[in-house]
């Protein structure tokens, strides 16, 4: 009877595994084709969580494992504009960080939750679910983790077009990060760099229509990003061609967008692809411009993986 078989170690270590893994793939090739891939061993996760463990400290890691492996899972489908399957991802995770107390759990689903509520349009939710995330990470000493927070609250700020409320929690943010890395760290956040702190600070500029910052900081992002990460290249520099075509230097954003498209053979995701088509719509009137037209030809030959 297999079916009554109590999970140990092993299963617990393996579902860990899982969980880099996944990690290790979405850095490198975006969510699309993965996101599907991702949700057997999703399943699997929850049924070890039914079948019971006898240690508790097993039952901890295997909870606490099925909870990084949802919002793992949440974020394919988030990045792949599933908007309702990350939602509920999340608050899969959410649920079982609250059923076992675990606090890093919790901050983590509150902080891509606000990062999704941001992407689907809810500013006001994005907003509370990075002040709730700050709240149950503060005892969690790592400054890196609520620098990320303050940033996630910063783009519900500017999704309110709250100027104010913006800049203050992006000061906070790149103030916690100044503090540096340590051992309190959760694992999950090895994506967090300056990069990332540029990106994510360009992508508030961007929303405040404030181009000629926002694709000043998108600049650095790609440029300080680790070869590593192919997707945060692309989305940055996506971010930079998409900025400097509304700043109304239109050659500039056309060579950034090419460089995208040449990324895109290796990087899957819908979120860069919506990006990019905006930014071919915004471009279509300067297709005189230097650059341009051969951009929007090859936009428009490029076909969508979806």
């Amino acid at each position: 009877a297999r079916r009554s078989r109590r999970a140990g170690s092993s299963e617990a270590g393996a579902l860990e595994e899982a969980v880099r893994r996944i990690r290790l793939l979405d850095d490198r090739h975006g969510a699309d084709g993965l996101y599907r891939r991702a949700a057997a061993p999703l399943r699997a996760a929850f049924a070890l969580l039914d079948a019971g463990t006898t240690r508790q400290t097993t039952a901890d890691r295997l909870h606490s494992g099925a909870g990084e492996l949802a919002i793992s899972v949440g974020w394919l489908a988030h990045d792949s504009g599933r908007f309702d399957d990350a939602r509920s991802h999340y608050a899969e995770a959410l649920a079982t960080a609250r059923v076992t107390g675990d606090d890093a759990l919790e901050a983590h689903a509150f902080c891509n939750t606000a990062f999704l509520a941001r992407d689907a349009g809810r500013p006001r939710e994005a907003v509370r679910a990075a002040q709730a995330a700050q709240r149950v990470a503060r005892p969690l000493g790592s400054p890196r983790l609520m620098s990320l927070l303050a940033l996630r609250e910063a783009g519900g700020w500017a999704g309110l077009a709250d100027r104010t409320g913006c800049e203050q929690a992006l000061v906070r943010a790149q103030a916690l990060y100044d503090r540096g890395r340590c051992d309190h760290d959760p694992e999950w956040m090895s994506f967090y760099g300056e990069a990332e702190l540029e990106g994510l600070t360009a992508q508030c500029w961007s929303a405040l229509g404030d181009w000629p910052r926002a694709a000043r900081h998108a600049r650095r992002a790609a440029d300080l990003q680790d070869p590593h990460f192919t997707r945060n290249i692309a989305l940055y520099t996506a971010e930079l061609a998409d900025d400097l075509a509304r700043g109304g230097r239109p050659d500039e954003a056309a060579v950034a967008g090419l460089r995208v498209l040449d990324l895109l053979d290796q990087v899957q995701s819908s979120r860069i692809q919506t990006m990019l088509a905006g930014t071919a719509r915004v471009l279509l009137p300067h297709r005189r411009a230097g650059g341009v037209s051969a951009f929007l030809e090859r936009h428009a030959s490029t076909p969508r993986k979806v």
